[in-house]
């Protein structure tokens, strides 16, 4: 038995509580909410009334900020950080590699006398300077220009991260080159929304609404993950180092039996969830929901939805948190897609919709078919998904996502749009000249007398359509576990706003100054939206074969691969598209289809030789160890004239045989040189490394098979699934 999982065992059979657990009856839940977050309570409790008035009126109302207030802003966040016992500052921001970066400075300045002072200008809030030479900049700076500058986002509040020797005060920026582009995913981000609340203001104040507020979208992020005993993670090369598991031979019992989803939470995976959303409700963070997922050793952790700038930055504080504290109770927390093959994969669920402080525009009432607000802010969803639904499926492109995508637990490749049965009868109305009624949700008897009959939506839900209405926000599902859900956003605000826009400006046209015939410029422009937009719309089962068939003949693109779906940050209307509402210039899309590109060829370089590597340093001896005890047992059976099988020993000995040639084979590939592009270089690594190591790995699981227990020493799903 391998040492890994005598030791994993050992650690679920011991286990006991690594700390004195919180008391929640003394501190309650909403007494740490936000205790480490430099808040509105906080800033109105700190700052001169004049001034806090001034940083209400740019979060709310997006007025910029007058730099003179930023010096009492600094002095009362220097304060406060002090207090809760930070020795150094830092601007976190978000670079184009997907993960947070984050430089720290210190407070103590010296005071030219021997000692030090503690010292936080507004400069030092407001601008940092990192080197900006190492990040992906996919061609807008040379490696010799390394300016690069961080700004404060004073939209999403700064907070204390707790050390166990110490706290830092963390400060959301954006970041960006010398020339002034985006080099991260926040910049963009903001550019989205201020595109998003440029057109929505227009679309309601021909409703009436002249002074709606800020308009913007709200995102709830629901973030999949596994959890495995760190024995077995350090006993994994591949999980190490590329997250996911590149051998494992499918367990006797995986998901099959249905009885992981919702079923009871084990303890020390449960002490780790209330210590991980303890955590993230200090920061602030509204985390709501825990449960098992579908998969063994797979769980969910599920905010409330908040503004989507916000929600961002908090996505990146959950994965972050859940990583850090797995660790305190020996295990590890994969954040990968598909860390295990042949059973369900992690996604990131992203609940979108758009509100003012006082309404959510995408709530359609209990009369949809009337309330027309609503039916222009869904139509011009369902026109920008139609219209662009290349452009948010590459935001989903990456190596990891694409083992996940059309399989059993995530939508296929091939964008379209949910609506429900109330919602499609009502544009197929429009469609015909007019909506005159909605369906009735009904209530719903379950034939139990004690219990009463309860009311049921208007419509049944989908869970295999990547883009499907929820009651009153849309439900983005093709997202990867460990992406950032900024791209996404970007995307979804900047093809809204383009929709908003073309509606707008329609309808301003039709009615001048003519209130009254809004209602029939409104019919008119919905019923052209349903007719040349409507193929989006798809109630049925996205899984099934006959679906891509119908998919094509409606014109809807089937990128099934990352390499094929990122051609579409290239493509000249996408292009035109980001460059008309400001959110990112020809240049900067350019630079992201090369950094994406990039990313693909190095992930699958990575795994390529992390293959190589433990086919031959691993499986290959594993195998002829064990060939070794079957022939030599033949062997003494044969001295001694007795009868024998070595049905056994030939199956090895084939099996290794094609492991050495397929591992020459991927050995050959790549080593051979490729000429061209970053995309020539995607696409060699797609159509040849990727099968190549798919071979390699058919044959090693196929050993782990025929190998005795005893001498395979790479853990096995069986173990890494079950032992928690």
């Amino acid at each position: 038995m391998s040492i890994s999982r005598l030791n994993a065992i050992a650690a679920v059979t011991s286990y006991k509580p690594i700390e004195k657990p919180l008391n929640f009856s003394e501190t309650p839940s909403k007494d740490l909410f936000g205790v480490n977050v430099f808040s509105d309570a906080v800033m109105k409790e700190r700052l001169p009334e004049q001034v806090y008035q001034a940083m209400r009126r740019t979060i709310d109302q997006g007025e910029k900020l007058d730099i003179s207030v930023a010096d009492a802003v600094a002095a009362a966040m220097r304060d406060w950080a002090i207090e809760k016992g930070a020795t150094h500052y830092a601007h976190v921001f978000y670079p184009l590699t997907g993960l947070t970066a984050e430089k720290h400075d210190s407070f103590l300045e010296p005071d030219g006398k021997g000692g030090v002072v503690a010292e936080f200008s507004a400069k030092q809030l407001i601008q940092g300077e990192p080197d900006a030479s190492s990040f992906p900049s996919g061609g807008l700076r040379a490696t010799f220009e390394a300016r690069g500058y961080t700004a404060w986002d004073i939209t999403s509040p700064a907070y204390i991260l707790e050390n166990p020797n110490g706290t830092t005060l963390c400060i959301p920026t954006v970041f960006c080159s010398w020339t002034g582009e985006a080099l991260d995913k926040k910049t963009p981000l903001l550019r989205s929304l201020q595109a998003l609340n440029l057109q929505a203001r227009r679309i309601l104040k021909l409703f009436g609404d002249a002074d709606p507020g800020l308009v913007f979208s709200t995102a709830g992020c629901e973030q999949e993950y596994f959890l495995i005993d760190r024995n077995f993670y350090f006993a994994r090369p591949d999980l190490v180092t590329a997250g996911r598991t590149l051998f494992g031979a499918k367990p006797s019992k995986g998901q099959e039996l249905e009885d992981q989803y919702f079923s009871a939470i084990p303890e020390r995976v449960l002490a780790c969830m209330l210590e991980t959303e303890q955590e993230l409700y200090k920061l602030g963070v509204p985390v709501k929901t825990r449960h098992n997922e579908v998969a063994p050793a797979q769980y969910e952790i599920a905010p409330v939805y908040e503004n989507a700038n916000l929600a961002t930055d908090h996505q990146y504080l959950v994965m972050r948190t859940l990583q850090r504290v797995a660790l305190k109770y020996g295990m590890a927390c994969l954040l990968h897609e598909k860390p295990f093959a042949g059973i369900n994969g992690s996604g990131k669920h992203l609940n979108w919709s758009l509100a003012t402080s006082s309404a959510n525009l995408l709530e359609p009432g209990t009369t949809p078919h009337s309330n027309m607000q609503f039916l222009v802010f869904c139509a011009a969803a369902i026109r920008a998904v139609h219209l662009y639904g290349d452009l948010l499926r590459a935001t989903v492109a990456h190596s990891g996502n694409d083992h996940r995508l059309g399989t059993s637990e995530a939508p296929p490749a091939i964008i379209s749009v949910y609506l429900g049965e109330q919602l499609t009868d009502i544009f197929e109305q429009i469609a015909n000249g007019g909506a005159s009624r909605s369906k009735e949700p009904g209530y719903l008897n379950v034939g139990v007398d004690t219990l009463p009959a309860f009311p049921k939506d208007a419509g049944d839900r989908n869970r295999t359509s990547p883009f499907a209405f929820t009651g009153n926000k849309f439900e983005f599902r093709m997202v990867g576990s460990s992406q950032s859900v900024s791209g996404p956003l970007v995307a979804l605000n900047t093809i809204m706003a383009d929709s908003l826009d073309y509606i707008a400006s329609a309808l301003e046209k039709r009615t001048g100054e003519d209130a009254a015939g809004l209602s029939a410029a409104v019919q008119e422009v919905l019923q052209q939206i349903v007719r040349d937009h409507g193929a989006i719309i798809f109630n049925g089962d996205n899984y099934c074969e006959s679906w891509q068939k119908e998919a094509a003949r409606r014109g809807l693109p089937n990128h099934a691969n990352s390499v094929d779906a990122l051609a579409a940050l290239a493509d000249t209307k996408n292009v035109e598209l980001m460059a008309k509402h400001h959110v990112l210039s020809p240049r900067e899309m350019e630079s992201r289809h090369e950094i994406y590109l990039e990313r693909y060829v190095k992930d699958v370089a990575v795994e390529s030789r992390l293959t190589r590597m433990i086919a031959r340093t691993m499986v290959f001896p594993m195998a002829v160890q064990y060939q070794h005890q079957l022939a030599t047992t033949a062997l003494a059976l044969e001295q001694l004239g007795k009868a024998h099988c070595t049905s056994t020993l030939d199956a090895l000995n084939e099996q290794v045989k094609q492991l050495q040639e397929a591992m020459q084979k991927l050995e050959e590939m790549l080593a051979a040189p490729v000429e061209g592009s970053t995309l020539d270089h995607a696409v060699h690594a797609r159509d040849t490394i990727v099968p190549a190591m798919a071979a390699v790995r058919e044959i090693a699981d196929r050993l782990e098979c025929l190998v005795s227990d005893e001498i395979w020493s790479l853990p096995t799903y069986q173990e890494m699934l079950f032992i928690k």
